[in-house]
C-alpha cells in the first residue's frame, strides 16, 4: 500500500526565495570585500606598490668614495690611492668553489697565500656579497678571464681602488692600515647610524689616524639609478648621484726625521715620541719593531697575521700610546717641580748622600755606589741622586705626589688623536684600594712611597704621557693637546681646516721654580748623566736620564751580563731644546737597554742634531754603546 504525499508549493516557494536572498548577500558581501581590497591597494597602498614596482624595474648601484689622501708636514705622500682590478667570487653563485679555483688557477695566477686570504675572509665575513680571489690583475690576466668569463658564473672583475703606504713599516702604528669591514665593523657603523654610507665599500681604517680620522677619509658614497630588464641585467643609467671624495690628511709629522729614528732603533724594541710644546704638534711617533701595513690591503693572510700576532716582540702593539713603563729617573724633573709649588724644607737644605737612605727599618739604595757626598737640590737633578728623591717622596707624602702629577695627565689619557690610548698608572691609596681585592694588599705602606720618588714602585706611564709632560714643563707650564693632524683639505674646493693648537691649561706654576728645574735638567747636560752623550752640541739643551726597573734585585748588585736580555732595565731619556725656548720636547725608551745613556741618550742626541741643526747621523753603530760609555754611566749612576 502506497503513502499519498503531501505538496506544498508555498513553503517551498519561501525556502527558495531565503536561499536566493542569502546567496545574493553573499556574493554583494564577496564583491564588496574584493572591491574593499583592490581599494586599499589601489589607494591606500598605492605609493608604497608603486615604489615597490619601481624598484623592480631600477636598481641603486652604491658607488664608493675615493679614501682622502694622507701627507706629512712637507707634503710627503704616507697613503694613496690606486685602481686595479680584482677577480671575485660570489660563494653562494658557485656550485663547486674549490672546483672553480682550480679551474681559475689555468687562467690567472692564484698562490696559496691568495687561498689562504680567501679562506680566511670566508671564515670572518658572514654577510657578504662577494670576495676577492685574486687581486691586482695584469692587463693580460683581464684579458684572458674576459675571454672565458661565461665558463665562470658567480665570479666577476671588479674595478677597485687599492690603498698603498708607499714607506712600508715607516710610521705604520701612526699612519695604521684599512681592513676588510667584518660583523664587528658593521655594528658598530649601525650604531653610529652611517652604514648606509658605507654601502658598497669593503674596507675601513683598522689602526692609526686611518681609523681615528676614519669619518673624514672615507668620504660620502654615491649612487646610480640602473634600470634592469626581467634577467637582472642593467639597460640604462636614469640618475647619477656623484661620491664625495674623503678629505686630505696633512700631519704634523716629519717623515725624515720619522724614518731617521727608527733607522736608529734598529732591531731594538722600544718607542720614541717628539713634540712642539708650542703647540702640541707631533713631530715623530715611533714604535718599534713595527709592520708593513700593504699587508692588510688586500686582506692579511692567515700565515702573515700568525707572525705578526705572536711574535714575542709584539710588533702591532703601538708601544707610544699603549705600552706602559715605570718612567725611573726620568720622574725626578716633576718630583722636583711638586717639591718646590710646596715649598717643602728639603729644596732649602744640602744633604749628606752616603748611597743609601734608610726608612722604615728598610734601606733603599742609590743607583751611585758610596753616594755623592753633600748634595743640594739643584746637583739632586743633575746627578740623579736617588737618595735625595727618597727623602723628597717622604717629605711630600704620596697624596700630594699624586695630586701634583695627574695635573701633568700622569693615569690619564692625554687625549692624542690616536686609537687605543692607554691611561698609565698613578699610585695612590685610593688607586691600590680599587686596584686590589685583598684587604691586606689594598693598604698604603709609607715604605711605598720612597720608591716612588724615583720612578718606580706602582708608576707605569706611557711615551706619549712622558713626552706630553715633558713638553708642558718646557713650555713653561702651558700644556697643549698631543695632534698628530696638522690640516684637513677638501679635494674638492681644497678649502683646508686647521687642527687648531688649543691648550688645555696653564699650570699655576711659579716661573721661578720653573726655571730652577730646567737649570737643574741643563746640569744633567753639562755635568752629569747625559754629559757624555751631549758634549759639542751647537745648542743648550735640558733633559735627564733614566733607568726603569724590569723586576727586583733585591738588595743585590745588577750585572746585565748576567741578566737575561728581557729582563734587564729599560733606558729612558726625556729632553728638549733649546732650552730657553723650546722648539721639541721628547722622550725615548729603549726596552731592556740598560742605562739611561747608553741606549736611549743617544737617539736623543741625533734626534736634536736632525732637527736644530740639520745633520744626518750616520747608521746606528751594531752595538748600544761603548765600553767607555758602559764604564762612564757605571760611576755617574742612570
Amino acid at each position: 500500500m502506497s503513502k499519498n504525499v503531501v505538496l506544498n508549493p508555498k513553503g517551498e516557494r519561501f525556502a527558495f526565495q531565503i536561499r536566493l536572498i542569502v546567496a545574493v548577500l553573499f556574493i554583494f558581501a564577496m564583491f564588496g570585500i574584493l572591491f574593499a581590497r583592490f581599494f586599499w591597494l589601489q589607494v591606500v597602498e598605492h605609493d608604497r606598490y608603486l615604489t615597490l614596482a619601481e624598484q623592480n624595474r631600477i636598481s641603486l648601484v652604491p658607488i664608493p668614495p675615493s679614501r682622502g689622501i694622507i701627507r706629512d708636514r712637507n707634503g710627503v705622500i704616507l697613503a694613496h690611492n690606486f685602481s686595479a682590478y680584482t677577480l671575485e667570487i660570489t660563494p653562494s653563485k658557485v656550485a663547486n668553489l674549490d672546483e672553480t679555483i682550480a679551474s681559475l688557477k689555468g687562467i690567472v695566477d692564484i698562490t696559496p697565500r691568495d687561498r689562504r686570504r680567501f679562506k680566511k675572509l670566508q671564515d670572518e665575513t658572514k654577510d657578504f656579497e662577494t670576495l676577492p680571489i685574486r687581486t691586482r690583475l695584469s692587463d693580460e690576466e683581464v684579458a684572458r678571464f674576459a675571454a672565458q668569463s661565461y665558463l665562470f658564473p658567480g665570479v666577476e672583475l671588479k674595478a677597485r681602488l687599492f690603498r698603498q703606504y708607499p714607506l712600508g713599516e715607516v710610521g705604520s702604528h701612526l699612519i695604521g692600515y684599512i681592513g676588510r669591514i667584518n660583523d664587528r665593523d658593521i655594528k658598530d657603523l649601525k650604531e653610529d647610524e652611517v652604514y648606509a654610507n658605507y654601502r658598497g665599500t669593503d674596507y675601513i681604517g683598522k689602526l692609526g689616524v686611518e681609523s681615528s680620522y676614519e669619518k673624514q677619509l672615507h668620504g660620502q658614497t654615491g649612487f646610480e639609478q640602473v634600470e634592469i630588464d626581467s634577467g637582472g641585467r642593467a639597460v640604462r643609467t636614469l640618475k647619477r648621484t656623484a661620491p664625495q671624495s674623503g678629505k686630505d690628511l696633512t700631519l704634523s709629522i716629519d717623515i725624515k726625521l720619522q724614518e731617521m729614528i727608527e733607522k736608529q732603533f734598529g732591531d731594538r724594541r722600544g718607542s720614541l715620541v717628539a713634540i712642539d710644546p708650542q703647540t702640541g704638534g707631533i713631530l715623530a711617533l715611533v714604535s718599534k719593531p713595527g709592520f708593513d701595513p700593504n699587508l692588510f690591503v688586500d686582506g692579511i693572510d692567515p700565515v702573515s697575521w700568525n707572525e705578526l700576532n705572536t711574535s714575542i716582540d709584539k710588533p702591532l702593539l703601538n708601544r707610544a700610546i699603549r705600552g706602559e713603563y715605570p718612567p725611573g729617573s726620568t720622574y725626578k724633573p716633576f718630583m722636583a717641580m711638586a717639591a718646590l709649588e710646596q715649598n717643602l724644607p728639603l729644596v732649602h737644605q744640602t744633604i749628606s748622600d752616603p748611597g743609601y737612605f734608610v726608612y722604615g727599618g728598610h734601606r733603599f739604595n742609590d743607583s751611585k755606589k758610596g753616594g755623592y757626598g753633600s748634595m743640594s737640590f739643584d746637583r739632586s737633578i743633575a746627578l740623579s741622586s736617588d737618595t735625595y728623591f727618597y727623602q723628597l717622596a717622604v717629605q711630600m707624602g704620596i697624596d700630594n705626589i699624586a695630586k701634583f702629577m695627574s695635573t701633568l695627565d700622569f693615569g690619564s689619557p692625554t687625549g692624542v688623536d690616536l686609537p687605543g690610548e692607554r691611561p698609565g698608572i698613578l699610585p695612590s691609596p685610593e688607586w691600590k684600594k680599587s686596584r686590589f681585592k685583598n684587604p691586606a694588599q689594598q693598604k698604603w705602606y709609607s715604605g711605598e712611597t720612597v720608591s716612588i720618588g724615583i720612578g718606580q714602585g706602582y708608576n707605569a706611564f706611557t711615551p706619549m704621557q712622558m713626552a706630553h709632560a715633558t713638553a708642558t714643563l718646557a713650555n713653561r707650564g702651558l700644556a697643549f693637546r698631543p695632534h698628530v693632524v696638522a690640516t684637513l683639505t677638501d679635494p674638492r674646493s681644497g678649502e683646508k681646516t686647521l687642527v687648531e693648537p688649543k691648550p688645555l691649561k696653564a699650570m699655576d706654576w711659579k716661573p721661578e721654580n720653573i726655571e730652577r728645574v730646567i737649570r737643574g735638567m741643563e746640569g744633567v747636560m753639562t755635568i752629569g748623566t747625559g754629559a757624555n752623550v751631549f758634549r759639542g752640541a751647537q745648542y743648550v739643551s735640558a733633559g735627564k736620564t733614566g733607568t726603569a726597573q724590569v723586576y727586583s734585585l733585591k738588595g743585590a748588585k745588577y750585572n746585565a751580563h748576567s741578566v737575561k736580555e728581557r729582563l734587564r732595565d729599560h733606558s729612558w731619556f726625556i729632553a728638549f731644546a733649546p732650552s730657553n725656548k723650546p722648539t721639541i720636547a721628547l722622550a725615548v725608551i729603549v726596552e731592556n737597554g740598560g742605562f739611561g745613556a747608553q741606549a736611549a741618550a743617544p737617539i736623543a742626541r741625533k734626534v736634536l742634531d736632525y732637527y736644530l741643526t740639520g745633520k744626518m747621523p750616520e747608521d746606528p753603530p751594531s752595538k748600544p754603546a761603548s765600553a767607555a760609555t758602559a764604564i762612564v754611566e757605571e760611576i755617574t749612576g742612570d
